[in-house]
């Protein structure tokens, strides 16, 4: 492990039987891959305050937050984070790409033409494997 990990809070925003992701912009660590949009949680935030926030200041949209669906921490060479994923409801607005590269709602066959960062490969292979997430 390298320093203390990093908090992250990540939403799995479920719309129309598509799932929402997100792009990493040009010069950040893991620029140019998928993810599941979210960030890094402040000290004075819960992972759900993180995440609400989060959302609406990199997509301008508000989801009601439900149950944690997965957490997993993953050692890079260059910092360790500590992931929640939790799953979404978009409850306001449409997505736009105020804070990332680009966004895409996929279903849960276009999930797997993307590429994402090492940490989300078994949370990749859960959701995929979980078909009540996608009726």
């Amino acid at each position: 492990m390298v320093g203390k990990p990093i908090d992250v809070a990540a939403g799995l925003v479920f719309h129309q039987k598509k799932l929402l992701i997100t792009r990493r912009p040009v010069g950040v660590h893991l620029a140019g891959l998928w993810e599941f949009p979210g960030g890094k949680r402040e000290p004075s935030e819960t992972f759900e305050e993180c995440l609400s926030r989060e959302l609406h200041e990199e997509l301008g949209i508000d989801v009601a937050i439900g149950q944690l669906f997965d957490e997993i921490t993953h050692d890079y060479p260059e910092r360790t984070v500590r992931l929640r994923f939790f799953l979404c409801r978009l409850a306001n607005g449409q997505p736009r790409a105020i804070g990332c590269a680009a966004f895409e709602w996929v279903t849960r066959d276009g999930l797997v033409e993307h590429k994402f960062p090492p940490a989300d490969e078994r949370l990749l292979r859960h959701l995929v494997d979980t078909g009540p997430l996608w009726r």
